[in-house]
């Protein structure tokens, strides 16, 4: 393996995993324009390449909140079963395309019963949708595994409802738990119940902290709430000065706690200032467990190609580097254990090599 940049074509064919990725926020333009054509919904634009544009430029905001408000027209479409169905089979189609072996799509099933859905129903469609996508993916000669996770609303009343869902569908595709929304003032701990029995059930999750509110989110989030990974986590840098670990940053080191960094979702929201100072380097070089995640490719305007060409450019990233964040990821990834170690012997190890 050498350690030389490589161009994006190269990197496109390199295997990916990627844990941290929305599906409300990964939509296809095209898709999001017929089925609002469908619902009688107005978007801001009925062109598939102005609408991509305006959703990059309404969540290049600097501000968390705003990011969020962005998913109005999503979700408006998704409403459905037919909308869900069709948006779930492109989504493993698109992460396929881009490379990626191995995926985890997260979604609140709350957000998703506006019509007459219920939160079961919702879950029923998208696992239907992603085997779907799965089975003509593995078709065309490019497979990829994609495991699903539950979201909670944090500012809602459904967190336990959508624990209870996780547990419920973990036999069908549902690999853990997550909870999302506006971070700072929506404390995890709000939500202790719904963590409580996903221990009991043995059920994984990962908390979204450290992103909008700082050291204190990350804390709680770990050691309160009992969270097996970080979704963002950049503010951990807050507790390491000049190389030296805090308690806290040493805790999430050493226990190999995975931090799910999402560089340009988070020069978006003001998280970072540029993608050469974004942390994920800086937390790469100290030994952190760090993933490299697209958190919302349509809002964001992203692939994991890109994401990985975007820290190749401008943060001098290597091969090898690409290499171990997306060993890094398959290592804490929510399935099990030799399903894990074979996408990285059998899949990701040769696929490095092959590309190169």
């Amino acid at each position: 393996m050498t350690a030389t940049r490589v161009d994006a074509e190269v990197i496109r064919r390199l295997p990916k995993a990627v844990l941290h990725d929305h599906l409300d926020g990964g939509l296809r333009p095209a898709t999001v324009v017929e089925l609002a054509a469908e619902a009688g919904h107005t978007l801001p634009t009925t062109d598939p390449d102005e609408l991509a544009a305006w959703y990059v430029e309404a969540a290049d905001s600097g501000d968390l909140v705003r990011y969020i408000a962005t998913f109005e027209h999503t979700l408006a479409v998704l409403q459905t079963r037919e909308g869900l169905l069709r948006a779930a089979e492109e989504y493993v189609l698109d992460l396929a395309a881009d490379g990626v072996v191995y995926g985890e799509v997260r979604y609140a099933p709350e957000l998703n019963t506006n019509g007459e859905l219920t939160m079961a129903e919702v879950v029923e469609t998208v696992q239907e949708g992603l085997a779907a996508g799965m089975a003509k993916a593995a078709a065309a000669g490019t497979p990829v595994r994609v495991g699903t996770l539950l979201c909670g609303m944090r500012m809602f009343d459904r967190v336990r409802e959508a624990a209870d869902l996780a547990v419920a569908f973990r036999d069908a595709g549902v690999v853990g738990f997550d909870i999302a929304g506006a971070e700072d003032g929506f404390p995890a701990a709000d939500h202790l119940d719904a963590f409580a029995h996903l221990r009991r059930e043995s059920v994984p999750f990962t908390i979204h902290a450290g992103e909008a509110f700082g050291l204190p989110s990350i804390h709680q989030a770990l050691q309160i709430c009992g969270a097996q990974r970080l979704g963002h986590g950049v503010r951990l840098t807050e507790d390491i000065v000049d190389g030296k670990l805090g308690r806290l940053a040493g805790w999430v080191r050493d226990r190999r706690i995975a931090l799910e960094m999402c560089p340009t979702s988070n020069l978006q929201t003001g998280c970072a200032t540029s993608i050469a100072e974004h942390p994920i380097t800086a937390l790469k070089d100290l030994g952190f467990r760090v993933t490299l995640n697209t958190d919302n490719r349509l809002v964001s305007g992203t692939t994991m190609t890109r994401e990985m060409s975007l820290l190749v450019e401008q943060a001098g990233w290597t091969v090898e580097d690409l290499r171990t964040v997306t060993v890094n990821a398959l290592k804490s990834a929510f399935i099990p254990f030799d399903e894990r170690r074979a996408l990285i012997e059998d899949v990701v190890l040769p696929g490095y090599d092959a590309a190169l």
